[in-house]
């Protein structure tokens, strides 16, 4: 089961206390950070898929308005930009929102069934992306991020300290480290050798010594026999 990662930013300690019994009420496994400021949020090495963030905020240690924070949080390089929702006592701000495409903003004194109808559409829109992105690799590429399908990729090879995506319309080269590949493709890829991570959707045969794939390249295999054997079954079945 994913955990949605919820961040409440606000200067107002009632409003963030306030903020969390409501989303414990519509997500009781979710995981909650609570921040005072804007200098907090972004001094913290967190991230998080939503967002819920104060425009005014302007205690003493307050910092930046929630608006300026938004608009930095945009500028930043992550891996996920968070869902932001808004959280105002004023409707003047409203259209600013779209400026830094905040998913939506609830008035302050927040109306509980509204809370609860933006906080589901929020939830399942993180929910879709998540499952999307298990079933993407996304990848840096010539200065401009790549999501290439999983279902697009042969195998990979590591080639002198990058790696080589051997995918069904060529090849594809950038620098990554085979081993971080390994971890996060676990479940339908399977290290078969030191510097073969073999798509198991496109195993046709194996045997002790290697692997051959639905487009007829055959690979080293290396790693015990059996530990490959009981991967691709399960993987299969």
């Amino acid at each position: 089961m994913n955990v949605i990662r919820i961040a409440i930013c606000d200067d107002e300690k009632n409003i963030r206390a306030y903020l969390c019994t409501l989303v414990r009420k519509q997500d009781p496994g979710s995981d909650i950070t609570e921040y005072a400021s804007a200098g907090e949020y972004l001094s913290g090495e967190m991230e998080h898929d939503l967002l819920f963030l104060d425009i005014e905020m302007k205690g003493p240690a307050a910092g930046m308005d929630g608006m300026s924070m938004a608009k930095q949080v945009r500028s930043m390089n992550l891996a996920r930009q968070p869902a932001i929702i808004f959280v105002t006592g004023y409707e003047k701000y409203v259209y600013d929102a779209f400026d830094v495409d905040a998913f939506h903003y609830l008035l302050k004194p927040i109306n509980e069934q509204k809370f609860a109808e933006i906080f589901r559409r929020a939830a399942e829109q993180i929910l879709s992306e998540t499952e999307q992105k298990k079933k993407t690799l996304v990848i840096q590429c010539k200065n401009e991020s790549r999501a290439i399908p999983l279902d697009n990729i042969y195998y990979l090879e590591s080639r002198n300290h990058k790696v080589v995506l051997y995918l069904k319309e060529g090849e594809l080269e950038y620098y990554a480290k085979i081993g971080d590949l390994e971890e996060k493709l676990a479940g339908q890829f399977y290290r078969i050798h030191r510097g073969y991570l073999v798509n198991l959707a496109y195993v046709e045969g194996y045997d002790k010594t290697g692997v051959t794939l639905a487009n007829g390249i055959r690979l080293p295999l290396s790693k015990k026999y059996t530990d490959f054997a009981a991967a691709y079954l399960q993987f299969v079945q």
